[in-house]
Order: C-alpha cells, then sequence, then structure tokens
C-alpha cells in the first residue's frame, strides 16, 4: 500500500509514540494519573502537561495562551462560539467545522469568495458590523497557502477578530503572527488523533464551551490525557526541527508528481500553494473506477470529514470548476515519511489508469 492521504492524517511519529508511553500506564506504573489531582503522581502528570503545551506553543506566536481540546474541530467551536460574534465572515473554502458552525451562530452568515486559484482577496472582508472573520491559513483540499497577514490586518481594520484554522500550516510553515485564535491538531503533524489545540491571543476574552470542572483555564472542563498532550508536544518538537528539511523533500515529491502527471490539470494556484497537496484533474475520468482499479493506493477524490456525506466539493464549485470537473478530480497528499520511489510508481500507476479509461 502506498499512502497518499497526508491531509486527512499523517503517520505517527516514533518520537510521538515514543513520549506517548511513558504516559498510558499500568497498574504496575503511575504514569496512569489524572494529571488534576494534588498527589505526586498527578503532579508528574501535570507537569508533562505543561511540558506538552510550551513545546506546542513554541510554534505559535508570543502573547498567547495555549487550551488543549479534543481535536481542531472543538477548537474551531471553541472558538466561534467562545467570541460570541453575531456577525461572522468566513472564506468559500473553509472546512466544514468552520462553516457549519459559524452557520448555526449566525444565518446571515457573509462568504468571502476566493478566485480561480483558490485565494480570498483581503478587500472582501466588509466594513461594518462583523466581528469574526475566520480564513484558513492553508486549504486542505487543495492546499492554497492565504494572504493571512494582509487579512488579518484587514479584519482588524475592519474591527473584527481574525481566527485562522491553522491545521494544515501549523508545523509546515510560519503560524500567522497576527491572528487573534488559531486552531491546530496533532494528528496532522505525525502526533496522535484525539488532540488539538485552540490559541489565544492575551486579551482576547472567550467563553467556555463545554462546562464542569473548570480545566484548562476554565475553557475546556474535562480530565486531559497526559499521554495525549505529551504525543502532541514531541509531534511539535521534531515539526520544529525539521521544518525546512520536510518542506525540501516534499518540493522534490511535488515536481516528482507533476512530471509524471503533466498532462493532469491542477486545481488551485500552484505558486501559492503547499507543495504537500496536489489537487489535479482530468476531464471525463470516473473517480470512482479509478479508486477501485487501484486499490493498493489510498488516495482521495476530496476531504475525509466530507466523505460519505454525499456532498460535492464546495471547495472545487468555489474555484469555479462544474458539476463534471469537480467529480474528475483527485487529491494526492504526500509529507515525511513518502519517498520518491513511492511518489512516482503511485503517479504512473494513477495516470495509466486513467488512459485505460480513455482520458
Amino acid at each position: 500500500m502506498i499512502y497518499l492521504d497526508y491531509q486527512a492524517t499523517t503517520p505517527l511519529a516514533p518520537e510521538a509514540r515514543a513520549a506517548m508511553l511513558l504516559w498510558l500506564g499500568g497498574p504496575d506504573t503511575l504514569g496512569f494519573a489524572n494529571p488534576h489531582s494534588p498527589h505526586r503522581p498527578g503532579r508528574a502528570a501535570a507537569a508533562a502537561v505543561e511540558v506538552a503545551r510550551d513545546q506546542v506553543a513554541a510554534l505559535l506566536p508570543a502573547g498567547g495562551r495555549v487550551i488543549f481540546t479534543s481535536g481542531a474541530t472543538e477548537a474551531l467551536n471553541l472558538a466561534i462560539a467562545g467570541t460570541a460574534a453575531t456577525r461572522i465572515a468566513v472564506s468559500a473554502i473553509e472546512h466544514a467545522a468552520v462553516l457549519d458552525t459559524a452557520r448555526a451562530y449566525d444565518a446571515g452568515l457573509t462568504i468571502l469568495p476566493v478566485d480561480g486559484r483558490g485565494l480570498v482577496d483581503p478587500a472582501a472582508v466588509p466594513d461594518g458590523e462583523i466581528g469574526l472573520v475566520s480564513v484558513m491559513q492553508v486549504n486542505n483540499e487543495i492546499g492554497t497557502v492565504q494572504p493571512v497577514a494582509e487579512l488579518a490586518a484587514r479584519a482588524h481594520e475592519a474591527g473584527a477578530l481574525f481566527l485562522c484554522d491553522a491545521v494544515q500550516g501549523y508545523g509546515k510553515m510560519t503560524a500567522p503572527a497576527d491572528a487573534d485564535l488559531i486552531a491546530i491538531s496533532a494528528h496532522k503533524i505525525y502526533g496522535p488523533k484525539g488532540i488539538g489545540a485552540l490559541w489565544v491571543r492575551d486579551g482576547v476574552a472567550l467563553a467556555p464551551l463545554i462546562h464542569g470542572g473548570g480545566q484548562e483555564q476554565g475553557l475546556r472542563s474535562g480530565t486531559l490525557s497526559p499521554a495525549l498532550c505529551a504525543g502532541f508536544g514531541a509531534a511539535a518538537v521534531v515539526a520544529r526541527e525539521e521544518m525546512a528539511a520536510n518542506a525540501a523533500h516534499v518540493e522534490v515529491l511535488w515536481s516528482a508528481a507533476r512530471g509524471v502527471l503533466a498532462r493532469w490539470t491542477v486545481n488551485g494556484s500552484e505558486q501559492a500553494r503547499w507543495r504537500g497537496n496536489l489537487n489535479v484533474r482530468r476531464d471525463g475520468l470516473d473517480v470512482g473506477r479509478l479508486m477501485s482499479d487501484l486499490r493498493g493506493l489510498a488516495f482521495s477524490a476530496g476531504s475525509a470529514c466530507a466523505s460519505g456525506s454525499g456532498r460535492t466539493s464546495h471547495v472545487l464549485k468555489a474555484l469555479g470548476l462544474d458539476e463534471k470537473q469537480v467529480k474528475s478530480s483527485i487529491r494526492l497528499g504526500f509529507g515525511r515519511y513518502s519517498t520518491l520511489r513511492e511518489i512516482e510508481d503511485a503517479c504512473a500507476m494513477i495516470d495509466e489508469a486513467a488512459a485505460a479509461q480513455g482520458v
């Protein structure tokens, strides 16, 4: 099996797994202790959580705090609901975790359009009553990198807070320094599933989404898992140390994939893009048949979060693609553990299988 779905999730890094094992615990160890308990094992677990918090924060701007959550979806819900903004503006290509949540709190949601490259024009942010603007750093379906610095500046000029879904960018590139709220997830940076975080700029007030024991600085009640926190922290450390090397590796893989799939059309900007995401199409392609013919490859026809929902990609539609073009598109994702040989072989198989369909 060749794995080409790094946008959906990444393999667990050995460093993250090793860090987690220390805190999974068992009856013959004290690593299982509740980090909110006052005894010595509890304090040791709490210390592990705080080490992880610092490790995660090291990839985020100064002047803010990290709130651990169950994942980026919860982090985004906390950000949107917690600001109590009644008027919200989001880009047309946001993840469902932003779009659906924002619609739940603002029936008159303002949608910021994208151009044919998948980019938002900061000038589209309106003046007036908007209290929160949310635009993702890197799109999960097409990999386009938004001008988040300019978008944050425009949001602030309009009197709004700026929320950035940085799930696909965190650990791969510099975090958006001017954002007020940043949502991230561990399993997109070779960490464990089941944990994410919301970064909150100092001075930004939030109301809690989950009530109970008042953990996580009163914003997210519930017992934290030291093992998940430790895994997240360890993954963040490796991501920080290897950021430049990983980007260079992905650039090589992208060039190889584009060379083999030269006759395919790229969806979204080829320049303003994270190179670990290649979303391409061939007019007339039967993607279902392609995936059935290539069961030794793990790739996607879109967002894993929307698969099985019956939804056609709103991201590709926002680019101006028609229904047939949307349905003839595939997404290939690669990263740290992908090899050049795997990418070359996989893309050759995809191109050959498409040619066998006569497209």
